[in-house]
């Protein structure tokens, strides 16, 4: 099956051989995403709210380029390094999916430099190819 990798306009190179978005079949699988500033270092360290949002206006972006919307969002994959930061967490993500809520999971873990808090992974079907 042929894959479109989604790159938005002002993507930075990542971290590591990945592509922020592929589409393949209709459906957009936006990769783990952080946030990082334009340097590659971790924008507003250990800032729950401000991470959150600035992950999920990436992921926005990501399936935005592809041709869909956040109403699109059937699943979020969400990795957050610390509980006492989830209802922040759900509080942006809610501002995010005021409507029906996609599918999702939380985990707890570490994540790939300190300071980062919360990284989401997507998966969006547009119905385009």
């Amino acid at each position: 099956m042929p894959k479109t990798v989604i790159i938005p306009p002002g993507t930075g190179t990542p971290i590591a051989p990945f592509s922020p978005g592929t589409l393949a079949d209709g459906i957009v699988y936006v990769s783990g995403t952080l946030a990082f500033d334009k340097d590659n270092n971790v924008a507003n360290p250990d800032d729950a709210e401000a991470q959150t949002r600035q992950v999920l206006e990436t992921i926005k972006s990501v399936i935005e380029t592809a041709g869909g919307t956040m109403d699109d969002v059937t699943m979020n994959h969400i990795f957050l390094t610390d509980w006492s930061n989830y209802q922040t967490i759900n509080k942006v993500y809610a501002e995010y999916f005021p409507g029906d809520k996609p599918a999702r999971y939380c985990i707890q873990c570490g994540l790939v430099k300190p300071g980062f808090v919360v990284e989401i992974a997507s998966v969006a079907h547009i119905g385009k190819t």
